[in-house]
This record gives C-alpha cells, structure tokens and sequence, in this order.
C-alpha cells in the first residue's frame, strides 16, 4: 500500500480569530478578503468564499498558508464556522461595525463599557437594560433588540442559502420580508419566496424545494411555475398571454407531463388565482395586478370622457392666434389642429419624432391655460423628462410618482380615486414610457372633470414596465389622436433628426463615417466612428468618453455624455462598457466592478421608501466604511442606500438603451456590433439616437446599423388593454 500523496499547498491549518475588517466582497460569489486578529499572533490576511462574514464576528477556519508576492502570507480558507466574539474587544468591534441597526461606534462603546462580555446576553434576553445606558430611550432600545433579532435570522439564511448562490444583498431582501421566520418560510414554502421577494427566481426556489423533497408534480411547484411564466412573460412587456401558448411556456418550463399543468391551469383560473380575458376566440391570462391596472385604465378613460369638462370658456381658434402672436411666430396647420384637440377632447393624445413641434405645442397650450388661470399639472415618467418639459413650458413639472405622492407608510400613492389631483387640465410628456400599473395609478387620481393630455413618441421602445398604453391607446380610438409628421426647418438642419427620420423610413445609409475619432467635425451633431471588432469598439468608446469629447466639447464625463449599448454581456456587452470607463475615469480608486465614491450609477428598480425610482440616475458621494451605505446625489436630491437597498444599483457609465428612455443627455456614444444582432432593431436604434441632444456618436461596424434599421419586426406586445378600450371606445 502506497503512502498518503502530501497535499502541495502544505498542512491544513486551524485559526481562529476576530474579523477585523471586510476589505473586499463579491456579492455573487460571496469570495471575501478580510483582515483577521488571531486570538494569537500578528494580523493576517484570510481569503475564500465565506458567506455572511461580518466585521467584528469570531472566526474558526481552516484552510492552508499561500505566499502572495506583495502581501506575504496569508491564509486560503477551505471551510469556516462563525460564532459571536467572548472578549470584550470582538464584542466591541462587532456592534461598532454598524452592523446592528441603532448601533454605531459610539453606542458599541458605551453599551460595552456597560455590560462587558455580558453584553449580547442583556441585548438578547434584557434588551430593557439598555437604557442603562446614556443616551438610549425605550424606542432606540427596542430598535436595536429588532436589529439583534433580524440579523440572527440573517446569519441563519446566509448559512442555509449559501448552497443556492444566492447574493448576500439577496439574503438581506428576503430577511426584510419575513424577518425571524426567514428559513421557516424558506424551508417550509419555497415557492413562496419566490412570488413574494424581487429577485428570488424560480429556479432558486425551485433547487430549495427539491432539495427538500417536495414532489415534482406536486400542485404547489406546477402552480409555482404557471404563475412564474407569467411573470417572465409580464419582463418580456406581455401584460396578457394567449392560454396555450402560456401552457407550452409553462410544460417547457416544468419538464411535466403536459396534462398536470392543464389541469393546475384549470384549477388557477376557477379559483382566480390568475386573471382570464376571452377575446375574439381566444383566451388570454394574466397576473392579477395586471387585470386590475388594464380594467381601471379602461375604466378611467370611460369616466373622463364621459364627465363634463371644468374648463371656463375657451376660444380655441382665438386661443391659438393669441398663442401665436405670445410666441412671436405662425404654427404650422397641424400644430395649430394641435392644441385645439386638446383644449376641445377630453382625452387626447399627440405623437410625433424629434423636430416636428411638440414643444412649440406644450408651451402653447401652457400659455393658453396658465393665462386662463386652469389648474394645470405637468408630469413625465422620469426627473430628466419633467425637468426639460418645466423649462421649455416655464410651468412646474414633477415625476408622475411625486405628482402621486408615495406614502411608504400606506404603501401607496397618496393621490387617488378618493383623493384625486387638483388639476383641470394634466399633461404627461414622454408617454411611451407608462408602463400598465403606473398608468393605472395616474388615471384613477385625475378628476372626471379635468382634461388628459398624453404626449409621446410612439415609434420609440415601448415602455421597461409590462404594456403598450400609449400604442392601445392610439390604436382603440378611446381618445383623440394628432400625429406630427412635418420636421421643421430649425430641425431639419440637425443630423441627429435627419437620421432619425431616416430610420423610421428604414434608410439604412449610416451617419458620416469617420475611421480617425480625431478628425471629428463636431459642426456636425452625428458621426459613426468605425471600429469593426469589440475589444476596438470598446478601446474607442473609452478614448471618445474620457479624452476626445471632454477635451473638444467641455464635456463633463460623468454628467454630460452617456453611453448606450444594446447587450448587457459580453465583450462588446454594458458590463465590459463600464468596467472600461470605470477604470479609465475613477483610477485608483476604482474597484472593478463594486461601487464606489464618484461613481456614476443607476437604480433598476423603484424604491418607493427612499423615493429612487427605476431609472434614476446618480453618483455616489459617500460610503460608509463599517455599514456600506451609500449616499447618492440622484439629480440634486441626496439619498442614503443602506447594504440591503443596494442589489438594485449598478454602475451607470454604460446603461441599456432601454434604461434611457425619457431621458435626454448632451452627448451619446452608442456601441453597434454585429455581435448584438440578436437585440438589433428599428425602433432600438432609433430611441438611441433621439436620446442625443447635443451629440451622438455611434461606434462600431456600419453593416450592424444596416441590420438594426431594416429589422422592422414587430415584437408587438400582447395586452387585454387594446380589446378593453375597444370596448369603451
């Protein structure tokens, strides 16, 4: 018998000791490099997959002893156990870290000071006894007992999760949904968790519950993957989807005998688990939230149509003359048509490209109505948006959400069906955004009274949220519709509306082509600048972001030039985008890929707490060193991040094409590959461009442009809205 190999990294080792600091985490992962204070010896550098380590906590590993060639020794660590520090010191350190909500620094100091190594047991069993201590009343005391207890219930869903891959900003998420009873819910209903927590996909409940032993054909998993199907098909923008189509999606899905799922499908709808809508022979289904947001816009438009107007007496044809003479120029026939729709519908709407005199029209009409002395309202789906529409109108103008008024308390919009807006007349600008719910939300605060006015662009990407409002709204003949198709002549001297124009009417000629970025003749407002492969169209967008545009156009990096890419990943992908910049424009003080001060970032999905909402853009001033809170200027307003808040932040020097509607920027640079074929279309490249205000450049291979203008395919969006305002209308 042949003696045992000996392991080449050397003997396994035992240490133990306390966390100082975390000094680098990935999320995804949960690879942690952290400092440690071994119970004896010198400080070290510990390194592995450690799942929930928290500063301050003690420590028990294994692992073995690596050289690194800057740093010295340091331990590679194979497996770890974590148990709360007995010395006075750990106990310190760990309630300073920041970790326990209502502790910082300067309490961990006292309360030590105060209970020494007994502390974690009054906390856990006398948290009373905290107001011993100075400066802690009963509501700090019972804060900092709820924080003790949640992140308790957060070590024990990081331990049992860590299997699943699920990120700790995940596991945080989860814990502020169920709190203590977080692994009870886990262990006992899955598929709960995953219906309930953003971010929690079936296919990791799915791996929990078979883990677990529940059966594959069992009502609560195939009722799980229905319901979950909807929910991808409702990402995809579907607010509706024909029943078979949605049992196909669903057997594919479950890999189960095609009968079950029937036969759950069946059962979902007697017990209106889902929502079922029969039209023209075929039966669509829909999530529940979706039902009732398609059947209140519906009945919303009803009521506003059918509600007399408050509106004093207007002239309409005197009205625009006297518009005319106020802004020193005659209106073109439609533009004039324009604003008489308006001021004589209840429910109108007005679309049009770039240059074809929306603004002339709002500005217009805001003259008429504020001189009229009519309650007015402006609003846009984004602050870039209501910001652009308040200074070309000169009247004020907010986001829809702070035109509703949140109430994180109530969980709701304070304005509503009971208590609507003061508004006679309500304009909402870059309409093509409103997704289905906030739609909803908006027309159920309008007063029967007041006149509605959606103004937007119906060639652009539809809406990041489910539906097609403004589309179905057009398409129903459930309001009246002025199209604006004439570019007039202070736009039609732009190239950047010249193209845009030219992709709708599929001219796939390209923007002047420039094979040296230096030589750009930035008289001209659109170029494409040749770079056939992605690691050259990266190395350009980079050059052309951080040195060319900055340089010839004062451009300011972060604020004013935004880049637009078609594909999250990938050489060519959003990610290699930002890592690129990110390294080039932070330096030093970058962390690929983390967030970090400087960074210009993203919120991908609404905080109704915080009142950051999806699509806000921001960049960060501040971090946290012990608790990684983050504070962001998002557009002037300062917001603080806590960790758990974080998972829906992502670095913003390249964002999709989608996140940037409604958003207009002074210069664009928009990455076009081959590569990205299978997102290359019409109306994407087309809202990338009139995203441009300034300067657009477009990088890459002139023959991907080709391919993106004459992709006209309709990836139309199926919804029960369409049939429901025909119905109305």
């Amino acid at each position: 018998m042949s003696p045992p190999r000996e392991d080449p990294r050397g003997p396994e080792i035992k240490l133990s000791g306390v966390v100082e600091r975390i000094l680098w985490l990935d999320e995804e992962t949960h690879f942690t490099i952290a400092e440690l204070s071994p119970e004896a010896g010198d400080k070290t550098i510990v390194l592995g997959n450690m799942t929930g380590l928290q500063c301050g906590e003690t420590v028990d590993l294994v692992g073995f002893w690596e050289r690194h060639p800057q740093h010295g020794p340091q331990l590679r660590v194979k497996s770890f156990t974590s148990r709360l520090p007995s010395s006075v010191h750990g106990i310190r350190k760990y309630l300073g870290s920041g970790l326990i909500k209502g502790i910082g620094k300067t309490y961990a100091d006292k309360i030590v000071a105060k209970f020494g190594v007994r502390t974690f047991d009054i906390i856990s069993n006398q948290s009373a006894r905290l107001r011993e201590v100075d400066g802690i009343g009963p509501g700090r005391a019972k804060s900092i007992k709820a924080a003790w207890e949640d992140q308790k219930a957060l070590r024990e869903v990081m331990v049992f999760l860590q299997t699943y891959g699920v990120t700790n900003a995940l596991c945080l998420r989860i814990v502020k949904a169920y709190g203590q009873d977080a692994k009870k819910v886990l262990t006992t209903e899955p598929y709960r968790v995953c219906r309930e927590v953003e971010g929690v996909g079936f296919k990791t409940a799915d791996k929990i519950a078979r883990n677990l032993g529940l059966p594959t054909a069992g009502p609560q998993r195939v009722d799980a993957g229905i319901l979950h199907s909807l929910e991808e098909l409702e990402g995809e923008g579907h607010s509706a989807y024909p029943e078979e189509g949605l049992l196909e999606k669903s057997t594919e899905l479950l890999e189960v005998d095609r009968a079950i799922v029937q036969d759950r499908m069946k059962v979902l709808m007697k017990e209106n688990a889902v929502g079922v809508l029969d039209t023209k022979g075929v039966r669509l289904l829909q999530l529940r939230p979706q039902e009732n947001a398609e059947r209140s816009i519906a009945t919303s438009i009803r009521r506003l149509r059918a509600t007399p107007s408050s509106l004093p007496a207007i002239h309409a044809e005197k009205a625009v003359a006297w518009a005319q003479e106020r802004a020193g120029f005659g209106f073109s026939e439609a533009q004039s048509a324009a604003v008489m729709m308006a001021l004589r519908s209840k429910v109108g709407v007005l679309t049009g490209g770039p240059g074809t005199g929306k603004t002339t029209i709002l500005k217009a009409l805001c003259d008429i109505l504020v001189a009229k002395r009519v309650r007015v309202l402006l609003g846009a789906p984004t602050g870039r948006a209501a910001k652009r529409m308040q200074e070309a109108t000169r009247v004020q103008a907010s986001t829809i959400h702070r035109l509703l008024k949140f109430d994180p308390a109530a969980g709701g919009f304070t304005a509503n069906a009971e208590n609507p807006l003061s508004a006679d007349f309500v304009i909402v600008d870059e309409s093509s955004m409103l997704d289905t719910k906030l739609a909803a939300a908006l027309l159920r605060a309008i007063p029967g009274t007041a006149h509605l006015l959606l103004v937007g662009d119906v060639n652009q990407l539809p809406s990041v949220g489910a539906g097609n409002v403004l589309g179905d709204l057009i398409e129903s003949g459930a309001a009246e519709v002025t199209r604006l198709d004439t570019v007039f002549r202070q736009g039609a001297r732009s190239g950047i509306v010249t193209v845009a124009h030219g992709i709708l009417h599929a001219d796939t000629t390209p923007p002047p082509l420039v094979e040296d970025p230096t030589k750009l003749d930035f008289t001209q407002d659109i170029h494409f600048v040749r770079a056939d492969d992605p690691e050259a169209c990266v190395r350009m967008v980079t050059r052309l972001c951080c040195e060319i545009l900055p340089k010839a156009l004062r451009f300011d990096p972060l604020r004013d030039i935004q880049v637009l890419a078609p594909m999250h990943k990938g050489t060519g992908g959003i990610q290699a985008f930002n890592t690129a910049l990110q390294e080039k424009l932070r330096g030093a003080g970058a962390r690929p890929g983390r967030i970090t001060i400087g960074d210009k970032v993203i919120q991908t999905r609404n905080n109704y707490d915080k009142l950051v909402f999806n699509g806000d853009f921001g960049v960060v001033l501040d971090v946290q060193a012990e608790s990684g809170d983050l504070l962001i200027d998002f557009d002037g307003t300062r917001v603080e991040l806590e960790r758990s808040e974080q998972g829906d932040l992502h670095l913003a020097y390249a964002v999709s094409i989608h996140k940037s509607q409604g958003s207009e920027f002074p210069a664009v640079v928009v990455p076009l590959l081959r590569q990205h074929s299978i997102m290359l279309a019409r109306n994407l490249v087309y809202t990338a461009v009139t995203r441009g205000r300034k300067q657009v450049i477009l990088v890459g291979d002139p023959t991907a442009y080709a391919m993106a203008v004459r992709n006209a395919s309709d990836s139309r969006r199926i919804t029960g809205l369409l049939p429901r305002l025909k119905d109305e209308a």
